[in-house]
């Protein structure tokens, strides 16, 4: 596998959240979470459930390699949807200047400093790729400057949820970011996304009338598809939020599988 001689791509999963990102790659098959960072105290809950043999770490700006090193982890893959509050077009629009939550993308950047990912993955809302409203795609442009300070090539798509299946539009943007000029094949991510989304007829999905709710279709895109009445979601603020923040699991398979295929492990 790449010359690495690990049967599984190492994971350090940050902004863990619920676990959807880790729970997507591993599905995949070729990858195992060896670590979260999450600050949340019911998130880290439910990944103690679901992982109860992997370290979470609760601080990301407290997070170095020297700890990672010191408690025994390697790490291949660094994953990360960091805050989006700042970004979001219903957040402040204040940015990922130092400061605000979502400059807690400098965090992640600092990492990859440290610990020299083979893969970087990064999720986040779609208008991370078009704002700020005062110079469109400075915030995209940001992101792509800092890894190539950082010598990483990188490639991205926006990938909705219903693209794989998700009775919801949620659009999200999803990069993946690898070391220039090492004979590194491209993953070819955007191959991978016009074909789920062929195979999934999303496009006319979209045009196909009410899928959840009530039947008005003029909110359907607004509306998560969870937390309704009937679904069978559990109740509770901390639940909702959760799962309202969490990314859906089969995208990173998505991802997961296209990086196993350029690195020959398929």
């Amino acid at each position: 596998m790449g010359g690495f001689g690990v049967i599984k791509l190492r994971v350090l999963d940050l902004f863990s959240g619920i676990g959807g990102f880790s729970r997507g790659l591993e599905q995949a098959g070729g990858f195992e979470t060896v670590a979260f960072c999450e600050i949340e105290p019911f998130p880290r809950r439910v990944l103690a459930e679901h992982w109860p043999e992997v370290p979470c770490y609760e601080d990301v700006t407290k997070l170095t390699s020297d700890i990672l090193r010191r408690d025994g982890i390697s790490v291949d893959v660094i994953t990360g949807g960091f805050p989006c509050q700042d970004i979001s077009v219903a957040g402040r629009q204040s940015g990922i200047s130092d400061g605000t939550r979502s400059g807690l993308w400098s965090e992640i950047v600092r990492l990859i400093g440290e610990l020299s990912p083979r893969y970087v993955i990064v999720e986040n809302v779609a208008n991370l790729l078009s704002g700020p409203s005062d110079k469109r795609g400075g915030w995209f442009g940001r992101i792509l400057g800092d890894l190539a300070e950082c010598g990483y090539d990188a490639e991205w798509e926006n990938i909705p949820a219903a693209a794989v299946g998700a009775p919801h539009r949620r659009e999200r943007v999803w990069l993946v970011a690898y070391p220039a000029g090492f004979g590194r094949p491209e993953v070819a991510l955007y191959d991978f996304a016009k074909d789920v989304r062929t195979k999934n007829e999303w496009w006319s999905s979209i045009n196909a009338g009410p899928l959840v709710g009530n039947g008005d279709w003029a909110n359907w895109e607004k509306q998560s598809g969870i937390c309704l009445i009937g679904d069978g979601f559990p109740a509770g603020a901390h639940a909702c939020r959760a799962a309202g923040n969490a990314v859906v699991p089969q995208i990173p398979e998505l991802i997961g599988r296209a990086i196993m295929e350029a690195e020959g492990m398929t």
